[in-house]
């Protein structure tokens, strides 16, 4: 059965919209800034564990978790597109926060991990620079777990780039299209 687009939706006006598409935006960097203040604020464990190691895992999985509910969310969203926007500006910062708290811990448990001791600072550019493809080679990887790692982060970078953020796009796509909205330009 094919989906019918909900004609009780009325177009906003102009001016109602950019408040919404602003309350949207403000309350996805509201979640980024919790997510990074909580990445500099929170305990980690001096030492590299299986309970740590455990931890990054379902990290991982609490990403792919919250990505799979903004995408539904998405779906039925009266504003699909400030919603797939918002997924992605909460989803980006947690991932990268979860392989930044993981090399700041691997970092701790055997320094020479690295080209040089790393603070949860030096972490999270780390991550980041390795996410946005800079890799300016100030910090590197040096034993063959932290390259394995960092590999396995590559690897999501390109997942979550690539393919998360198409599912999203689409996500919202189909969600207006159901609406009878025009697609954005």
């Amino acid at each position: 059965m094919e989906a019918r687009a909900d004609t009780s939706l009325k177009p906003l006006p102009p001016r109602e919209r950019r408040r919404l598409a602003l309350v949207s935006l403000m309350r996805s960097m509201l979640s980024a800034v919790v997510i990074i203040v909580a990445y500099f604020v929170l305990p980690l464990s001096s030492r590299l564990t299986t309970t740590n190691l455990l931890t990054t895992l379902l990290g991982l999985v609490a990403v792919a978790a919250l990505l799979t509910w903004q995408i539904l969310q998405i779906a039925r969203s009266q504003y699909p597109l400030a919603r797939a926007i918002g997924s992605l500006m909460v989803a980006l910062p947690l991932f990268l926060v979860v392989f930044a708290a993981t090399y700041y811990l691997m970092g701790q448990v055997n320094p020479h991990n690295f080209s040089e001791p790393l603070t949860r600072l030096d972490s999270l550019y780390f991550v980041t620079t390795t996410f946005a493809t800079v890799g300016f080679g100030d910090i590197t990887a040096v034993t063959q777990e932290a390259r394995a790692v960092i590999t396995i982060q590559m690897v999501g970078d390109l997942v979550l780039v690539g393919l998360v953020a198409r599912v999203v796009i689409s996500a919202a796509q189909e969600a207006m299209r159901r609406q009878g909205l025009p697609p954005p330009r």
